[in-house]
């Protein structure tokens, strides 16, 4: 126990024992610590990533789940701010899913509006969207430069936020977060359940 309560790497650790997940240590080539779950044929992989500007440093709590995305479907969902009213205004489409509340808190943005409202037709997802404090969760195409190259197909179910996450709870509703996303996917078509052949 540090000055500030325990450290990452303990609630981490203290995580992947509770949820039956691998704790994989960081090292100097590796990087950083991060915890795997699978989750049927999808590996679902906690991390921190840091990005550096000048002289700071931001790190964000990232968590990533490589799918096989037949159609090409993506979205975006993040709760709303001053900044996301101003971004409607100009040019983002926000689709509204039809629970007044949710769409009150959440801007969504897709490329297929009837999948959107499908995906988030489950209760059960809107509402474990709604129990996260801070929430930006998307379907990204690949890595970027620095990470692993994506087969055709592949994308990644991918959130993030500023600041490092050391709330076991919390972190374990992510993790049931992005199982449920998962398997509603698959239900409407928007992926498969095989391996997806990438390792993060």
């Amino acid at each position: 126990m540090g000055w500030f309560g325990p450290s990452k790497d303990e609630v981490w650790r203290q995580l992947s024992e509770e949820i039956g997940a691998e704790y994989v240590e960081g090292g100097f080539w590796k990087g950083g610590s991060k915890v795997q779950v699978h989750v049927g044929p999808w590996t679902v992989t906690l991390d921190i990533h840091t990005v550096s500007s000048g002289h700071s440093h931001v790190s964000y709590t990232r968590m990533r789940a490589p799918y096989v995305n037949p159609e090409g479907f993506r979205f975006t969902i993040y709760r709303k701010g001053l900044f996301s009213e101003l971004g409607k205004l100009l040019w983002m489409q926000d689709i509204e899913v039809g629970h007044p509340e949710f769409d009150e808190a959440f801007i969504i943005k897709g490329n297929d509006d009837d999948k959107v409202r499908t995906l988030f037709a489950d209760p059960k997802i809107w509402r474990m969207i709604q129990d996260q404090p801070k929430i930006r969760l998307e379907v990204k195409d690949s890595e970027g430069w620095f990470g692993p190259k994506f087969p055709e197909n592949v994308d990644e179910l991918h959130f993030q936020v500023v600041g490092v996450i050391k709330d076991v709870e919390r972190l374990k509703a992510l993790f049931d977060l992005f199982a449920a996303v998962l398997g509603q996917l698959c239900r409407i078509g928007s992926a498969y359940k095989q391996e997806p052949g990438v390792v993060l």
